[in-house]
């Protein structure tokens, strides 16, 4: 049974940062792909920023390019996602998803995609 668990949400003053895990457990495999979504309320999901967890290759969306960054332990089955120079509009439910099959890059931030979701970290930015 696989399972994602998000935490290092918060509530934060506009400028500050934030750093959010993802702990995937019951997986068997070592290489699967882990983005990050978010969505504020009354909004669609988005993507946020993807890796690949053998080969390390990463795409952050423009939305946030240059302030966050997403990475990887292996040894400790996480995904980070950093989150510097936060603003308002940041605000919102944050979450993991796993993907365990191979997706094609013009899908890498496509919700329905994905297989497994954690259930999210809250985001509050002021």
């Amino acid at each position: 049974h696989v399972q994602l668990v998000e935490s290092g949400g918060g509530s934060v003053q506009a400028g500050g940062s934030l750093r959010l895990s993802c702990v995937v457990s019951g997986y068997m495999y070592d290489s699967f792909r882990m983005t990050w979504f978010r969505q504020a309320p009354g909004k669609e999901r988005e993507g946020v920023a993807t890796i690949l967890t053998r080969s390390g290759y990463n795409y952050v969306a423009a939305s946030v390019k240059g302030r966050f960054t997403i990475s990887r332990d292996n040894a400790k089955n996480t995904v980070y996602l950093q989150m510097n120079s936060l603003k308002p509009e940041d605000t919102a439910m944050y979450y993991c998803a796993l993907a365990a099959s191979p997706i094609r890059v013009s899908d890498e931030f496509r919700p329905s995609a994905y297989n497994v979701w954690g259930r999210g970290t809250q985001v509050t930015v002021s």
